[in-house]
């Protein structure tokens, strides 16, 4: 897992870390000041809820930026250095998908909290 922090790029895959934190942290904050509190009404808590599925979204984007960049520097390194191999290519292209995936990851982390905790919350009310 380490291996795969260090090669999908420190910067980006750091960013994407703390999104998922702060995605994991919002979701479990509003839920439990939800269960907590008798003045929060459940339209307020379920529109906290998807600035959760936000963060989410904003990570998977993140990711797929992370990957354009990539992407044009590996392709800018080619054209500076010509003929390379084929091998090179693909490896490059999969190096650069690894932010990519963890910020799906990330999204679908999201989805999965925002529906899960959507439903206890609708669930509690009625």
């Amino acid at each position: 897992m380490k291996d795969l922090f260090i090669t999908g790029g420190t910067l980006f895959m750091s960013i994407l870390t703390i999104l998922l934190v702060a995605m994991v942290a919002w979701f479990i904050y509003h839920y439990i000041s939800f269960l907590n509190s008798k003045q929060i009404s459940q339209e307020k808590a379920l529109r906290k809820l998807t600035y959760g599925k936000s963060i989410g979204l904003f990570a998977m984007i993140i990711g797929i930026l992370a990957q354009l960049i990539g992407i044009y520097e590996a392709f800018s390194c080619i054209q500076q250095a010509g003929d390379i191999s084929p091998m090179l290519v693909y490896g490059g292209i999969k190096v650069s998908m690894i932010t990519t995936l963890y910020g799906i990851a990330i999204y679908l982390l999201s989805l999965i909290l925002w529906f899960v905790i959507s439903f206890f919350v609708e669930k509690k009310v009625s």
